[in-house]
């Protein structure tokens, strides 16, 4: 069985639509997938019912946005209830400051040499209920400005980047709450990769094992094998989850292919089961 636990569709910042990722996961010899858009649930019933067509699983899943201190930190969530309203209300608040800071950032890429305008950025992200950086990247691979996102994020949008804009994101353990309330299990995306890990060292994991934090996404291409083996290592240790997903994109990340990392069988059958308890203790 190979299961895929960190995927996106065009519903936030990937390029295929929901239907057409679970029909690219059958065809990558994938069982089961888990899609986790960012901060939105609007892309699992086309995904779901693709699901069914195709004989692919499709675990409902989120990516959310969230802030361990000041540093961005992302935190995937299974199988919450999708009509939770205090879950649904921060998510909109997420949303609405992703859509905020469009502005801001605009005026910095002009100041840079770089001018798009709203619009462009409009035409990118279609029918995405979740706008981000990517599709500003997009935006400015059309005007020419760059080959690819890879190339627009390594020389302007990343976090330390010139033409970044902060935004809203709810506090980690607030959303640890959130989301385990929802009847979900949360699981730390990428937790070492990026600029994460000088603010997740294990102290701190474990506090917020403490505080629901389930798994921690372990296999990833943001990390290497030696950090793979230690959070591997470091989840054992603290009774955690270890989960792995391509974290793919479509053609928006071109070195995340479906499939690229995945999450062992055992691994997946422990999460059904906190799924299962996650859901009876909650009445979902």
């Amino acid at each position: 069985m190979r299961i895929d636990l960190h995927t996106h569709s065009d519903v936030s910042d990937g390029t295929d639509a929901p239907a057409d990722l679970v029909a690219h996961a059958a065809a990558a010899g994938l069982d089961v997938i888990a899609l986790c858009d960012h901060d939105t649930f609007d892309g699992l019933p086309e995904a779901q019912d693709a699901g069914r067509r195709l004989g692919i699983e499709v675990v409902p899943g989120l990516e959310m946005s969230t802030l361990e201190g000041r540093t961005s930190v992302h935190l995937l969530a299974y199988g919450c209830r999708t009509d939770d309203p205090a879950l649904l209300a921060e998510l909109a608040r997420i949303r609405e400051g992703r859509r905020r800071r469009m502005p801001e950032m605009l005026t910095k890429l002009a100041v840079l040499g770089y001018p798009i305008t709203a619009q462009e950025i409009a035409a990118q992200a279609g029918d995405a209920t979740s706008w981000g950086r990517p599709h500003v990247a997009d935006a400015l691979v059309a005007r020419g400005y760059f080959v690819n996102r890879d190339e627009v994020f390594a020389t302007l949008l990343a976090d330390d980047g010139p033409a970044y804009v902060d935004r809203y994101a709810t506090p980690l353990p607030d959303a640890l709450a959130l989301v385990t309330a929802a009847g979900g299990v949360p699981v730390l995306a990428h937790p070492w990769g990026r600029t994460s890990r000088r603010v997740l060292p294990p102290a701190r994991l474990a506090e917020l094992a403490r505080l629901g934090l389930a798994g921690l996404e372990a296999h990833h291409t943001d990390h290497d094998a030696a950090t793979e083996a230690e959070l591997t290592h470091l989840a054992a240790a603290l009774g955690l989850l270890v989960t792995g997903g391509s974290d793919h994109h479509g053609v928006g990340k071109t070195h995340n292919p479906l499939g690229v990392r995945t999450t062992a069988p055992e691994q997946y059958e422990q999460l059904r089961l906190r799924l299962a308890s996650a859901r009876a203790a909650t009445g979902a």
